[in-house]
Parts: structure tokens; C-alpha cells; sequence
């Protein structure tokens, strides 16, 4: 009866508690004058924090050349002069345009490069097109030195442009010439329906130009653009991730202001955004690059444009004088269903699925199993089935698990006469202990062992929401978006590691796995505490609060899981407790364990010597 009082006692103090927190922030609300002049000078202080993070966000630290006006004669002839031979390239600021059905590139004369990347088929949390590259956030060069001694970089020369169709495929070549017959070439072949686009880098006849003494560095930078509604959770996500050494996927730091790498044979760069990637694929693996990555995200706001930093530096090798080298981009969403088509790059890889077993049961089970169900339930509901047969899957592991409990409870009377006749010597009480369950034939570990069981489970469906592009702007109940917080109040002040809303489904979930945790835990905490052992009641309150101020920013379609799975989860154990286990029926079976003899296994039979000798060697010691 005490427990249940200070139970009730404990969760009236937490609702006092924030009650006696709102209370104050009513009571020493400014008077409106002060409002009004606390309003004028955050008016002040805003707009020149506004004006300073636009200047820094909206001017990405990456080079951009300056544009030549080409009705400048002069302006034409000083140009021509600093490339040397590679001025005989026609001037123009003109772009290309290359679209199928899913993406729109615009590739500038200037540099060759695409300017302009853009999805067709999605966007932003706030209705806007989907950029991966644009005003710009990226930048791809080849810098080379030359026989007359300049050192050049691509993204200041000009490329004259070809647009032609092979067969359905609109193939653009931009030539960076130095004669009719001399030029360097970037060469973009797009297919229809496909995110995929082949590129080519060849050189012809500069193996006269280019100076073969000196290596050809392949550059590549870019910042991730910013899509989604929490800056922070998307950042969480966005990783710069490469395939090397004959299929070895490795990552840099995701939460490190700058993490470093030189790597060998590599196969592609993903500079993953989320939910969408930019993808360097090479048919002939770059030998070696230079790769970093840079977190631009210090805490959530609403303003940050950017969330990181990337860039990667590979050198190219000659042959015979000339460069060529076979790659591809891929500018789309992370899906594992889009990716897969890619076979033979392995892009599918780049997805975080997950460290190894749980990883693998992400992919090969999790995912394609809530894309069959949601292929013909909506998206929340399929959440709810997936998770109520992945309960009744673990519900034989449950049971093991709350079977272990019950038989730790019929003990308890013989446990805790133990303690008390040995409580000045604890070896012979640990000692009498291990006797007493091997005779009843329980096992301490029997409980613990269901519950490591399920942990593979548990962290591979940790990891499907963060990564499932199927959730994506899909919405259930009050949840506008299963893979971002939902949103059922603002705040109008932002609370640390809380944020400045309040969600809804980590309150469920919260309130579930309270009452989960108050049955998983309620026998414990009717036993004695154990010296050093944790105090179950203080994680009973402490794992609820967790959940609700740390998935306030995460997924909702996350925290429905496990809402849905505690809930569910209590219903088996009420059911396992009330109608299917007899604590009788235990107390007698484990009656008649105790009558029968019982064979040590060797580990059990080791821990006994050694108690014992110990015991002997502390007699011993004690009549010295």
C-alpha cells in the first residue's frame, strides 16, 4: 500500500512541479511597457543577427568565379590571356538544360559544371522544390598545370556546348577546347526515368598542353542544402559515406565540427543529405582521396540554410599523355527501392541501415516488409500491423522473460532468509544462493537473456524509421509527416534538448512504457535492494521522462512504435500473468526441482571450488 502511495505521491510532485514551473513564468511576465521596450530591442538584435547569418549562410564559403560580361572586349582579352591556349573556347555565361521525368540539371559554360540540381517529384517540409545543387552550394574541378607553366582549374574556363540524342538518351558535351581538335570534355549522357546520369572526362590531343609532370586533382565540394523541418534530425542523417577498398563502406563523423580522411580505391562519394543524395560513381576506382566533412549545424533553428560541409580531392592519372575517366552521378532520393536498380555500383550501400546483424535485418527484412504492407494499408496503419506482428513474433521471449520474474518472486521468502542468515558474511550468502537456484532449477541470467535477445530487433527497427524514404512526408492522425516530429502545440520559448513544440506521440509512448516498466519492474522493487545494484524505481521514472524530452525531435512515425509496441507488450504480459502462468503451479514444480538431484555443469562447479576455497582461505586468515 506504501508503494502505491508513493507512486501516486511521485507522479502528483512531477505535475507539481511543472504547474509551480508554468505559475512562475505567468508571475514574472513584464509589464507591457517593458514588453514594448524588450520588443524593440530584440526588433534590433534579431535583424542584425539576421542580416549577419544571411551574409555568412547565404554566401557559401566555396569559390564561385566572378561572371566576364562578354560584350566587354577587354574584360574578353584578359581572360583569353590567363588560360592561355585553352582562350581559343568561345565565351558565354549561357547554361544547358538536361530534364527527363525526376530530375532538372542545368549545366553552366562556365566550368563545365552542373549549377542546378533539381528533383521534380519532391518537396521541402515547406513546399519548396527539392535542390541539391543550386546558388552555388557546389563546386566540381579539375585544377592541372600546363606546359607554359600555368596552373588552371576547370571551374574558370569556359566549355562550348553540344546537345545531341542518342536514341532516347540526351547526350551534352562541353568542350574546354584549345583547337577544333584539342579540348578537354566533360561529357553528360541522361537517360529517361533515371536518376542516374553517365559522365565522361576525357581529354584529346593535350598531351602537349597539359603537363604530365604534374598530378591532376579532381575537386569536389559541397553544402548540404537544407530540407527538412528539424535541422538538427536531418543533420543527425547527413553523413559523407564512400565505398573502397574492394566494397568497404566507411562513414565521416556525423556530430564532429571537421572530420578528416585520406582513403584508397574508391568506388563512389555520397554526399548524403537525408533523404536525398549526391553520388560520385567511377567505373575505374580513384587509387586514392582526400576526404572532409564539416558540421555547420550548432542547434536547432529555423533560420540555418546548410547543414554540412563536404569535400573530397582525387588525383587522376594520365595515359599516354591524355586523361579519361568513366564515372557517373546520381542526384535522387535515398531509397533503397531506387538504389537497388544500381546493382553494380552497390549505391544501395550508402544507406544507414545499420552496424552488421542489425543492419542487416533492417534491410533484408524490416524495409521490405513495410513496403508490402504499405502497399496496400496507409502508411500509419502499417506501422500499427508491422509492429503487432513483430510483438506476437517476441511474445515466446516475453513469456520466458516474465517467467523468470515469477519464479524470482516464489523464492523471494527462501532469498531473503538467506540474506538475513548470512548478512555478515557475504561470500557464504552468495555462496547458498547459487545452491538454492540450482536446486529449484532457476537461473538470475534467465530473465536477462530474453531481453539481449530482442535487442537486435529493437535497434534494427531504431534505425528503419530514420531511414525509411517511404515515410517521407506521409501523414497519420494529427502527425503531418511520419518522418519528422509531430506537432500538437508551439511553445513560445524553446526549451534545451526539448525544443519549442510539444509532440504528442512521445507523450503516448512515454505514458506506455511507464506502465510497461511498472510491471516489468514491480517485482524487482518488491525485493531488497542489492548493494551497487541500480535503483529500479528511479529508471521506472527516468526511462518514461527520456523518451519524452529526447523523441520530442525525432520521427513520429518512431515514437507511434513504440507507443504501439509497449502498449501492446503490456496486453501480453497482463495476459501471460493472469490466464496462462499459475504461481502455485511454479511454487510446487519448483518444490519438486529441489527434491531431485541436480548435476553441476563444469562452469557451475568451478564457481563453487572457488567460493569454497575462498571461504576456507577467509576461515583461515580469520584463526591466524
Amino acid at each position: 500500500m506504501e508503494e502505491k502511495k508513493l507512486d501516486i505521491n511521485s507522479i502528483i510532485g512531477f505535475v507539481l512541479i511543472f504547474g509551480i514551473l508554468i505559475f512562475m513564468f505567468y508571475q514574472n511576465q513584464p509589464t507591457p511597457e517593458e514588453l514594448e521596450a524588450q520588443k524593440a530591442e530584440q526588433e534590433l538584435i534579431e535583424a542584425e543577427a539576421k542580416v549577419a547569418e544571411e551574409e555568412k549562410e547565404s554566401s557559401p564559403e566555396i569559390e564561385k568565379p566572378q561572371p566576364i560580361n562578354v560584350q566587354d572586349s577587354t574584360a574578353v582579352s584578359e581572360y583569353q590571356n590567363s588560360v592561355g591556349a585553352f582562350g581559343f573556347t568561345s565565351v558565354s555565361e549561357a547554361t544547358t538544360i538536361l530534364e527527363n521525368e525526376l530530375v532538372y540539371l542545368e549545366v553552366a559554360n562556365r566550368g563545365g559544371q552542373i549549377v542546378e540540381a533539381k528533383m521534380k517529384n519532391f518537396v521541402t517540409y515547406d513546399s519548396i522544390p527539392v535542390y541539391l545543387v543550386k546558388d552555388g552550394n557546389a563546386n566540381f574541378k579539375l585544377s592541372f598545370s600546363t606546359t607554359d607553366n600555368r596552373v588552371l582549374s576547370t571551374a574558370d574556363l569556359f566549355f562550348e556546348p553540344s546537345l545531341t540524342k542518342n536514341g532516347d538518351d540526351q547526350v551534352l558535351s562541353m568542350k574546354a577546347k584549345v583547337s577544333e581538335n584539342q579540348f578537354l570534355e566533360y561529357r553528360y549522357e541522361m537517360k529517361p526515368d533515371d536518376y542516374l546520369i553517365d559522365f565522361t572526362v576525357r581529354s584529346q590531343g593535350l598531351n602537349g598542353v597539359i603537363n604530365s609532370g604534374h598530378p591532376i586533382t579532381l575537386e569536389w565540394d559541397m553544402k548540404g542544402i537544407r530540407h527538412n523541418k528539424s535541422v538538427q534530425y536531418e543533420n543527425r542523417y547527413t553523413r559523407l559515406t564512400y565505398n573502397h577498398e574492394d566494397g568497404k563502406i566507411s562513414k565521416l563523423s556525423e556530430s564532429s565540427d571537421l572530420d578528416e580522411e585520406t582513403e584508397e580505391d574508391i568506388k563512389w562519394l555520397s554526399y548524403r543529405q537525408h533523404f536525398f543524395s549526391s553520388i560520385l560513381a567511377t567505373d575505374n576506382p580513384f587509387n586514392t582521396a582526400e576526404l572532409t566533412s564539416k558540421n555547420l549545424v550548432e542547434e536547432e533553428n529555423k533560420e540555418t540554410l546548410f547543414t554540412k560541409e563536404y569535400s573530397a580531392k582525387v588525383p587522376l592519372a594520365l595515359q599516354g599523355g591524355e586523361l579519361s575517366q568513366n564515372m557517373h552521378w546520381y542526384y535522387g532520393p535515398t531509397d533503397v527501392k531506387i538504389l537497388d536498380d544500381y546493382k553494380d555500383l552497390n549505391l544501395a550501400d550508402s544507406i544507414p541501415f545499420g552496424w552488421g546483424i542489425f543492419g542487416w535485418i533492417n534491410r533484408y527484412i524490416f524495409t521490405p516488409f513495410y513496403g508490402f504492407l504499405s502497399s496496400f494499408l496507409p502508411y500509419g496503419i502499417a506501422i500499427i500491423i508491422m509492429t503487432i506482428l513483430v510483438r506476437l513474433a517476441l511474445s515466446p521471449v516475453t513469456y520466458k522473460s516474465y517467467l523468470s520474474q515469477a519464479k524470482m518472486k516464489v523464492l523471494k521468502p527462501e532469498i531473503t532468509e538467506l540474506n538475513e542468515k548470512y548478512k555478515d558474511n557475504a561470500m557464504k550468502k552468495q555462496q547458498e544462493t547459487m545452491k538454492l537456484y540450482n536446486k529449484a532449477g532457476v537461473s538470475p541470467m534467465s530473465g536477462c537473456i530474453p531481453a539481449l535477445m530482442q535487442l537486435p530487433i529493437f535497434y534494427a527497427l531504431f534505425m528503419f524509421f530514420p531511414t525509411s524514404f517511404e515515410l517521407r512526408q506521409k501523414s497519420f492522425l494529427w502527425a503531418e509527416d511520419l518522418s519528422s516530429y509531430d506537432t500538437i502545440f508551439n511553445l513560445p520559448f524553446s526549451i534545451p534538448f526539448y525544443g519549442d513544440h510539444v509532440s504528442l506521440f512521445p507523450i503516448l509512448a512515454s505514458i506506455a512504457i511507464f506502465f510497461y516498466m511498472t510491471l516489468t519492474t514491480g517485482q524487482t522493487m518488491q525485493m531488497q535492494q542489492q548493494p551497487g545494484m541500480p535503483n529500479m524505481k528511479f529508471i521506472m521514472y527516468l526511462s518514461p521522462v527520456m523518451m519524452l524530452v529526447f523523441f520530442n525531435n525525432y520521427a513520429s512515425g518512431l515514437s507511434l512504435y513504440y507507443f504501439i509496441s509497449n502498449l501492446i507488450t503490456i496486453f501480453i504480459m497482463l495476459a501471460i500473468k493472469n490466464y496462462i502462468l499459475d504461481e502455485d503451479k511454479i511454487h510446487a514444480q519448483i518444490q519438486e526441482n529441489k527434491k531431485k538431484p541436480k548435476k553441476e555443469n563444469k562452469f557451475q562447479r568451478k564457481m563453487r571450488e572457488m567460493m569454497e576455497q575462498a571461504e576456507n582461505q577467509k576461515k583461515t586468515g580469520g584463526r591466524r
